[in-house]
């Protein structure tokens, strides 16, 4: 610790003193010569006081030899070199043997005593001109010559004295001052090892011990590193929406933060008189909506309720959520045609059953690309209205705007891109059969992250840039480098908040389950299985609803004790595969109620409508297990749903092993949902295992889906764009300074080191 004081406070103080000193010499001689001039001056005047008297009678009797020799006694000094009598003519009448040649008579009357500094080759010399006319008349005056050299000597000895002593003193208060300080600071650091040993230094400057000024300082300085440490740790263990705008704050910037997807987070639609907010059934908005209600920012979406128009204002937007705003959404409209060419058509019916593997065939028709296009193009102009800065961060969501990215880059160069793919990515043999493929890839890559669930979907998607275009594809960083344009491409696992905030007026468990038996007419001894997805093919209904069955056939003592919650929100019904499913659907729930129900006693209940989520989250606290058994899912949010609203730790998840969420869930019951008699002894497994097994397992996901909620998800997401911007900065400044330095090396013809 001295050897650092030396060095951060010994030397600075040794380098002010020495400059001290050395702009302090030139003063002192300045005063030291002044001193010694009035000295000499004042030796003058008493040589001439004490030798006038003497003098005068000898020059009156003009005693030529008697003068000279008294003129010599009195020059006897050393440091008075000559003294001359000069004479009205202006010519010396008597002069002593030292006298300089550089001095001289005085050619005009000297009337009063007068003193000039005259320099020659032996140095300075002090020349004092006394009158002594009056005496007599022959006389003009007496000169008075003395050597001025003395004063350098004395000069250079006091400046060596006074810097021999500068420097000791400076050296001698240096160590005293880094030895108090050494042992002020020894102290401080022994106290506030004590107050931290203790915690007590959390407090105010009353923490017990000295209140010194200073120790309140560093103690405030500690308590602001431990609230960051706090903030680092929330980081990896436990992420919160102020994690997140910390993050964001510090690691993004003041970046606008815009948000881009086909589904809104709020649906405003009139029923009767009035204007409902409906909340859409989705994994995506359920993943997203915390973020912008955490970061604020602009949410660009479709707008599709029946009242959207009315509530939004003349740039299209409206302030959300609608009791507590926190963030713009801006809609964007688009005809009947469109929508059923871009949503229905291409979207739906081309890339979402190539992208899974529910062996439902997907339709390319040049028609519904027209309309992709065109409404991707409509997006990106909706999010330039937005942009109010020319570096925004723009998160683009799922497989509507595959073009988006590129478009956007085209107008935006310098914005930071990324596109979340909420959903599988095929691998590379099954991607090729879609006739645009080399466009989506081309316009993906535009964005600076893309981003996907799982590992497994990002290996496929460089596998298809592989094979689609030209492009450097690193398989081992998960980056592709396109034409100057480099692309991350990494796994994001997507999660839901925690706590989720619909707990908040959720009641106890036993509530919800007296009331969920009372709404669908259950017996209290019957057990409850729930199943809850929007009403898609890949969601495995139909094989849930076939393994229930086989459950019903081979466990008979089950039956009247057991029922199953289907929710089933109605989707894309435009769609002939979905209106099929729905026929399917309703077919197999009559048959099994046929075959197994009785007067009493329904074992399917099938609610074919959307609930809102206070609605879902009182369903999952009520059942007894949850059925998620997706044919292919890029992560189902459903799952950490169910496990994110047993508080009181109970309940059995079975889950789909082709759903993301199994990769962090495996305490789960693990199923392969194409295997109906597995999936049916999981439901077995689920009703009679026992309640400290079920607790054990639930303790272990609830902690997986907290430490890996949303915020994580998106925290992480943005830091890494946040790497991206700093890159780009980076990029933007060569290409400012670039063009600069190359014009000044080369300045007619020649190279010239810059300046």
């Amino acid at each position: 610790m001295f050897k650092g004081l030396a060095l951060r406070f010994g030397l600075p103080m040794l380098l002010v003193l020495g400059i001290a000193t050395v702009l302090a010499v030139p003063y002192v001689d300045r005063i030291l010569t002044n001193w010694f001039r009035a000295d000499i001056e004042m030796r003058a005047k008493v040589i001439m006081r004490s030798f006038e008297e003497g003098l005068a009678p000898l020059l009156a009797r003009r005693a030529g030899p008697q003068v000279e020799r008294y003129l010599s006694r009195v020059t006897a000094d050393e440091r008075l070199l000559a003294i001359a009598v000069c004479g009205q003519d202006g010519r010396a009448m008597y002069r002593t043997e030292r006298l300089p040649s550089e001095v001289g008579c005085a050619t005009g009357p000297v009337t009063e005593q007068n003193f000039q500094i005259v320099e020659s080759p032996r140095g300075l010399l002090h020349v004092a001109r006394f009158p002594m006319e009056t005496a007599v008349p022959s006389v003009s005056h007496v000169a008075i010559v003395h050597d001025l050299s003395f004063i350098d000597r004395r000069q250079t000895r006091a400046r060596d004295y006074l810097i021999a002593f500068a420097a000791i003193g400076t050296v001698g208060l240096a160590l005293m001052s880094m030895f108090i300080a050494w042992l002020v600071l020894r102290g401080w650091i022994q106290q506030l090892k004590r107050e931290i040993s203790r915690g007590e230094y959390r407090t105010d400057s009353s923490a017990k011990g000295t209140n010194d000024a200073v120790l309140d300082e560093i103690r405030t300085v500690l308590r602001e590193a431990e609230r960051a440490q706090r903030m680092e740790s929330d980081f990896r263990e436990n992420w919160t929406p102020e994690a997140l705008r910390h993050v964001v704050q510090n690691h993004v910037g003041a970046s606008q933060l815009i948000v881009v997807s086909n589904r809104e987070p709020y649906i405003h639609q009139h029923q009767g008189d009035r204007i409902a907010v409906q909340y859409p059934a989705s994994g995506m908005v359920t993943a997203i909506e915390p973020i912008m209600r955490a970061c604020s920012g602009i949410w660009v979406a479709h707008g599709s309720g029946s009242a959207d128009r009315i509530v939004v204002d003349q740039n299209d937007r409206v302030a959300v959520p609608p009791n507590n705003p926190s963030y713009a959404l801006q809609r964007v409209w688009l005809t009947e045609e469109e929508e059923q060419g871009y949503y229905y058509g291409f979207a739906n019916e081309g890339l979402w059953p190539l992208c899974h593997l529910a062996f439902v065939r997907p339709a390319f028709r040049p028609a519904d690309w027209k309309h992709y296009v065109a409404v991707n193009e409509r997006f990106a102009e909706s999010v330039l209205r937005a942009v109010n800065t020319p570096r925004p961060l723009i998160l683009v969501q799922d497989y509507h705007f595959a073009l988006l990215p590129g478009l956007l880059r085209a107008k935006l160069p310098d914005a930071t891109i990324a596109i979340f793919w909420h959903i599988p990515w095929p691998n590379a043999e099954a991607f090729g059969i879609c006739p645009w493929k080399r466009d989506i890839l081309r316009s993906m890559l535009a964005a600076d992250i893309v981003g996907f669930h799982t590992r497994d979907h990002v290996q496929n998607f460089l596998a298809s840039v592989d094979d689609s275009i030209e492009a450097h594809v690193d398989h081992v960083h998960h980056t592709v480098s396109r034409q100057q344009q480099l692309c991350h491409v990494e796994a994001y696992p997507i999660s839901i908040e925690w706590p989720p905030r619909w707990l908040d007026s959720a009641p106890p468990v036993a509530d919800c389950r007296a009331r969920v038996q009372r709404e669908y007419g259950l017996k209290p001894d019957v057990r409850i299985g729930l199943g809850v997805e929007r009403w898609d093919f890949t969601k495995g209904i139909v094989d849930r609803l076939a393994a229930f069955e086989r459950f019903l056939e081979t466990s008979p003592a089950w039956r009247g004790k057991v029922s199953v919650l289907q929710i089933a929100a109605p989707s894309r019904s435009k769609l002939p595969a979905y209106q099929e499913l729905q026929r399917d659907t309703h077919r197999i729930a009559k048959r099994i109620n046929t075959r197994f129900g009785t007067p009493d006693y329904k074992p399917v209940i099938l609610i074919g409508e959307h609930r809102d989520p206070q609605q879902v989250f009182e369903l999952y606290r009520a059942c007894d297990f949850c059925i998620v058994n997706s044919l292919h899912d890029g992560m189902n949010l459903v799952a950490k749903e169910f496990v994110a609203a047993r508080s009181d730790e109970d309940g059995a998840l079975v889950l789909s092993t082709f759903a993301g969420a199994s990769r962090e869930l495996r305490e789960a019951i693990l199923v392969n949902p194409f295997d109906i008699d597995q999936t049916a002894q999981a439901f077995q497994r689920a009703l009679t295992m026992s309640r400290a097994e079920r607790q054990e397992r639930m303790q272990i996901m609830r902690s997986t889906v907290k430490q890996n909620n949303v915020y994580r998800w998106a925290g992480h997401m943005l830091m890494d764009a946040a790497r991206v911007r700093q890159r780009q900065r980076m990029r933007a400044f060569e290409r400012e300074q670039g063009p600069q330095r190359l014009r000044v090396e080369t300045i007619g013809g020649q190279r010239v080191a810059p300046r």
